[in-house]
């Protein structure tokens, strides 16, 4: 079964706390997930802020509209410089993605360290090569847009 990583980095004009509050909220996550792929959070009654140990359960489509289940834990939380989520339950056999926040010359970087294995085994590795890799890189393209809107 192959074992994929994605890297991406983004410079974000404010500061490391407007970031931070913005990232840290489950609240936000889909104002920066493409409306393509129907992300719809289903749990019921989230805090403003992740913490290490919540489960967090969504809706997505992102294949041919048909409805999945997702289930994160962010399974670690160190306050505005980072969390890591972790699939329980979902769409890849596996799934773990570090978000990094750093203080940069007049802003913020962040980098997001997807590490993740599809599904199906060699069918998931063709699967990857000919649309998951460039789903995820679309998800990417998108959220860095609407993170330009937000923070000008």
């Amino acid at each position: 079964m192959a074992f994929y990583q994605l890297t991406k980095k983004q410079f974000v004009p404010a500061s490391i706390d407007e970031v931070w509050d913005f990232i840290s909220s489950p609240k936000n996550l889909k104002e920066i997930t493409p409306e393509y792929m129907g992300f719809d959070i289903t749990s019921e009654n989230l805090p403003e802020k992740m913490y290490a140990g919540m489960i967090i359960s969504y809706k997505v489509r992102p294949l041919m509209r048909i409805p999945m289940t997702w289930v994160t834990e962010i399974s670690q939380v160190v306050d505005k410089q980072y969390f890591v989520d972790e699939q329980r339950s979902g769409p890849y056999a596996f799934w773990h993605h570090q978000h990094l926040i750093e203080p940069y010359e007049n802003g913020v970087m962040m980098t997001d360290i997807v590490s993740y294995k599809p599904p199906l085994g060699f069918l998931g590795s063709i699967a990857n090569a000919l649309m998951i890799r460039k789903q995820l890189e679309g998800i990417f393209a998108y959220r860095e847009k609407a993170l330009k809107e937000r923070f000008p």
